[in-house]
């Protein structure tokens, strides 16, 4: 599969997932205090004057950047999905939302104070990352934040149904060093890691969760 076919796939299963996603993943936060812990020190990091706006990378409906506005942050949010935006829209109408790809932001280089990717990165497989995280590098001001929430470990499944749709969408479980490594090739250095195991909700087939904090380094 190309780049191409699989950022078509990603699209048409989340255009299909929209609102069913949402009405599901709508109170994911409640019940996870440590998510919430490592967002409390993203927003602690970013809120600083003129720091810059802070992009929710794959915010799909859009609780996320929502939770990040309610501590303070600048946020917007950016989804592969138009569906997922339209939901995010109607859901939160006094952020904003807009259509792009991680990998092409189309933002102007070093203009961001922080970027999150909460799981967005779950469908791009392993060798894939490394141009993620070279575009995050290029769009963070120097001294600007990231905080990316992955899968743990060091598997690939293949879903044909989810959040009751027929769909066909590839997700990966990547290795916290292989992240760490290639976060380093792409000139960011990682301030925090937190590996969890999985919650009542997620056990047995989702695994260890993974929470890294880093930024772009203020000098080369």
């Amino acid at each position: 599969m190309t780049e191409a076919d699989r950022l078509r796939a990603v699209r048409a299963a989340y255009d299909t997932v929209a609102d069913d996603y949402e009405k599901l993943a709508r109170d994911d936060l409640d019940a996870k205090p440590l998510d919430r812990a490592m967002l409390a020190a993203f927003a602690e990091l970013v809120r600083v004057p003129g720091g810059g706006p802070v992009a929710d990378l794959g915010c799909g409906p859009g609780r996320v950047a929502a939770h990040l506005h309610a501590l303070g942050v600048d946020v917007f949010g950016v989804d592969l999905s138009p569906e997922m935006i339209a939901v995010a829209r109607r859901t939160y109408p006094g952020l904003r939302f807009g259509v792009g790809s991680m990998t092409a932001l189309g933002l102007a280089s070093g203009t961001l104070g922080g970027v999150v990717a909460w799981y967005s990165t779950v469908h791009t497989p392993p060798e894939s990352l490394s141009a993620v995280f070279a575009e995050c590098h290029r769009v963070l001001a120097p001294g600007g934040h990231l905080l990316l929430a992955f899968k743990a470990g060091e598997r690939h499944r293949h879903l044909e149904r989810a959040y009751g749709h027929e769909v066909s969408l590839d997700v990966y479980w990547t290795p916290p060093d292989l992240v760490a490594g290639l976060m380093g090739e792409a000139g960011l250095v990682v301030d925090a890691r937190l590996v969890r195991e999985p919650d009542e909700r997620e056990r047995p087939r989702q695994g260890r969760q993974a929470f890294f904090l880093a930024h772009r380094p203020a000098s080369p």
